[in-house]
């Protein structure tokens, strides 16, 4: 039976038997589970970060963005889910699916690469004294000298 709508649960720990129409999410493992929506009864994991899945919770209700698509269920369901509402999305084809893949993979790197280290900034040659302060210092040392009595 294909579901519509999805409730949310904010919870500690995925339950091991999914609800339908139930969107279980955990704050504390970043992951947002629930029964596909087509209604073949397989779990869909959503893995929330900025690189994956966002998720949005209004006070009242919560949106996964982007699309879900399970390509690797048979049932190859897509859709949305918008305030607690389930979209239904056109089918990708085997091209659109590896393209989405690729770029999911890209995005992935990105977010997880380490930064690279800003470049030293140069050092600067060492500047030889002129010759008439390689004897007696320049001249706030003369002053200083001068009102010390050195």
């Amino acid at each position: 039976m294909r579901c519509r709508k999805l409730e949310h649960r904010f919870v500690h720990f995925v339950p091991e038997r999914l609800e339908p129409g139930v969107l279980y999410i955990s704050l504390e493992f970043c992951t947002a589970s629930h029964s596909c929506c087509c209604g073949c009864g397989e779990e869909v994991v959503t893995p929330l970060s900025p690189a994956q899945w966002r998720m949005t919770f209004d006070g009242e209700s919560v949106s996964l963005w982007p699309s879900v698509g399970s390509w690797t269920l048979r049932c190859r369901s897509h859709y949305v889910v918008e305030r607690g509402n389930v979209r239904i999305a056109p089918q990708w084809s085997e091209a659109e699916v590896e393209a989405g893949r690729q770029r999911d993979r890209a995005a992935l790197e990105r977010h997880y690469e380490t930064p690279a280290a800003p470049p030293a900034p140069p050092v600067p040659p060492p500047v030889a004294p002129a010759p008439h302060e390689a004897k007696t210092g320049n001249w706030w040392v003369r002053l200083w000298r001068w009102f010390v009595g050195g």
